[in-house]
């Protein structure tokens, strides 16, 4: 990797003078953003460690779960208020990488990211969730604009993500079983907003809703209302794993699986 100055700051403040500087870079859980330095695919000036800032923690609001963007997956799925409140939140968290993957990474550094093939976006999107920020609150449907774009500013941090609390909810992803990234990802929820379901690992500007899915499933929250509904492949990723057409298919799959595990 490239030369660069490493700072720790101790204040929120603090962190977001410190990004001010174009070529400063976050570091979070570091599970990406470490492969790609020692791949010399980017050249910060400054690291910026933003782990001392008590960005870590899980509690509840009223009708919603505060997660801090600094909590680790690992933390999520273990999590009995999560599992007790949003259960196919956990689920999904468990899912995710490896176990050293999971102690590692977290819920701001994934969502800042936005890889196309994230679990995460799913579910904040599925859940109509609250990215909030050191500045601002950003609605999930807002937030998300593209692979690896979001509505972020350079200096801005996630500090916690607000998660409403929906009747129900689930996740069921086809693994990469190599990368364990989603080759398609499919998080269903219901609740006061309705029927919300969010697709990942599969469209060509990443994460997206199934506006089909959540009609029929307004109608009857039932696994069989899904059938004879198919997403058009024109508008989906086809690479070396899976075709345009297969990841079609498996999203009809893995939504009729959720839904079933969320009315289990």
């Amino acid at each position: 990797m490239y030369d660069f100055s490493y700072e720790k700051p101790a204040t929120i403040a603090d962190a977001v003078r410190l990004l001010g500087d174009p070529e400063a870079k976050a570091l979070a859980g570091g599970q990406t953003f470490l492969p790609v330095l020692k791949q010399r695919l980017n050249r910060p000036s400054v690291v910026v460690d933003i782990s001392g800032l008590g960005l870590t923690f899980i509690r509840r609001e009223g009708n919603a779960i505060a997660v801090g963007g600094m909590t680790r997956h690992g933390m999520i799925a273990a999590s009995p208020e999560i599992r007790a409140s949003i259960p196919g939140l956990a689920k999904m968290a468990g899912w995710i990488g490896d176990i050293q993957v999971r102690h590692c990474g977290t819920l701001g550094g994934s969502l800042a990211n936005n890889d196309p093939a994230a679990c995460y976006p799913a579910a904040v999107l599925a859940l109509g969730a609250t990215i909030v920020t050191d500045r601002r609150r950003i609605g999930a449907d807002e937030y998300f604009q593209g692979m690896f774009t979001t509505a972020l500013e350079a200096d801005e941090l996630i500090t916690s993500v607000e998660f409403p609390i929906p009747s129900r909810s689930n996740y069921e992803k086809f693994r990469n079983p190599a990368s364990r990234y989603a080759m398609v990802g499919v998080f269903v929820a219901s609740g006061q907003a309705g029927v919300r379901v969010a697709v990942t690992g599969a469209g060509q500007g990443g994460v997206f809703r199934h506006a089909a899915f959540e009609s029929a499933l307004s109608a009857r929250f039932a696994p069989e209302a899904l059938a004879g509904i198919e997403t058009p492949a024109a508008d989906l990723v086809g690479d070396i794993h899976a075709s345009a057409e297969y990841r079609a298919h498996l999203i009809g799959v893995m939504a009729r699986r959720a839904v079933a595990g969320a009315v289990a």
